[in-house]
């Protein structure tokens, strides 16, 4: 039940990445729709910051992914920690809520309980493909938690820690801006010609793994394609700069980008703020593991997941690990739909005959995008924002009694 604008609740809320800022936007719109009067601060991007959050902090400060990478970075994301441990004291919101990001934000969260603030965490860890001992420290630091996907209800009720299954908002969210032939032509792409898309991941840290063996497979792919168009939608987290250790600006038109020195004859269209035009315009897309390939599985595109981390993190995950496969998509059909190349297996030509055989095998293609579809029927109905925002009210009320 909406409640009266003089209410004046605060909450905090805190997401690490482009991922988390679009759930949290999409969570804070749906908050403020019930609630107007609720103000926001706390970690976030551009997403969170048009849906009203005051952020102290930017998720930039935060993209960091890896065991190793988060070592290296130790210092700095501690002091963030404490900046915000101090935010909670000083400022005492009514509310925690956390979205994703759980090596940083279960720490927050506990400080939050000790204070008797109530913490409500979305989307949750996987622990239930590893590490499954860290649930014990989540049911000391949350009040509640909100999970995407239905068979996670039952490892945390198993585990005693409430938990409520809100359906996956990329169902609402994910949704092209045009019709297809708008976007082909709006980014300038001749439908006659086949199209592959690039997503090389949301922080500075996978662009540096994947933009080398991404670009190799996209050479590869050219050379069996000729007439192959390339697009590279860019992550919210991220801006053209950030691809300049790779790519160099063309000389005729501002959205296109060339390969640098190595490949200069092949052309990347890198295009800002349509990423779901962008997949639907593609024929097959090559992308990082993660959110990424849920969001490719709801455009119902077939893909091929790449992904690598340092040795060291590879190293010491892979003996953690319970599932067998890595990608999301993969994981919520509880089948390997798309094929998967992790660590010393991404390599260009594996990715490119992959890629290819989309390209190439039209009933290998329609077969992937009838299981892409099986898993949209698995992420829930519409309305997942609107679930938590609703669960959200619930704790406000109870931490108001």
């Amino acid at each position: 039940m909406p409640q009266p604008e003089d209410a004046a609740h605060r909450i905090m809320i805190v997401a690490g990445e482009a991922s988390g800022d679009l759930h949290g936007g999409n969570l804070v719109s749906a908050l403020s729709r019930l609630n107007p009067g609720i103000r926001f601060f706390g970690i976030g991007g551009a997403r969170m910051r048009a849906a009203g959050v005051d952020t102290r902090i930017d998720i930039s400060e935060l993209a960091v992914m890896g065991l190793v990478e988060v070592l290296l970075h130790y210092r700095r994301l501690r002091g963030i920690l404490h900046q915000m441990q101090e935010l909670l004291h000083k400022e005492r919101p009514d509310l925690l809520i956390t979205v994703d990001y759980p090596g940083f934000n279960l720490r927050l969260a506990k400080t939050a309980k000790e204070l008797g603030i109530k913490v409500l965490h979305y989307i949750s860890p996987q622990v239930w493909a590893w590490r499954e001992h860290r649930v014990k420290a989540i049911a000391r630091s949350v009040d509640m938690m909100a999970v995407l996907l239905p068979f996670e209800v039952p490892f945390y009720e198993k585990h005693g820690v409430p938990v409520r299954f809100v359906g996956h908002p990329l169902v609402d969210s994910v949704k092209p801006g045009m019709e297809r032939s708008e976007a082909q032509q709006l980014f300038g792409i001749d439908p006659s010609r086949q199209t592959i898309g690039l997503l090389p991941g949301s922080r500075r840290g996978e662009l540096k793994r994947l933009m080398p063996v991404l670009l190799k497979s996209a050479a590869l792919l050219k050379q069996r394609f000729p007439g192959l168009q390339l697009l590279l939608p860019l992550a919210s987290s991220l801006d053209r700069q950030d691809l300049a250790p790779w790519l160099e600006p063309a000389q005729e038109q501002t959205e296109e980008i060339h390969i640098s020195r190595s490949h200069k004859s092949l052309q990347i269209r890198v295009i800002e703020q349509h990423g779901y035009d962008v997949m639907q315009s593609c024929d097959a897309i090559i992308t990082a593991s993660g959110t990424a390939t849920l969001e490719v599985a709801l455009m119902n595109v077939p893909m091929v997941i790449v992904y690598r981390v340092s040795p060291l993190t590879y190293t010491i995950a892979r003996r953690m690990i319970s599932i067998p496969n890595v990608g999301l998509v993969n994981i919520v059909a509880d089948e390997r739909i798309v094929p998967e190349f992790i660590q010393h297996e991404a390599r260009a030509d594996k990715i490119a005959a992959a890629t290819a055989r989309f390209l190439e095998e039209t009933d290998h293609a329609r077969a992937t995008r009838e299981k892409l579809a099986s898993v949209r029927q698995k992420l829930g109905k519409p309305g997942g924002s609107g679930n938590v925002a609703r669960l959200a009210l619930e704790m406000l009320e109870e931490s108001s009694c």
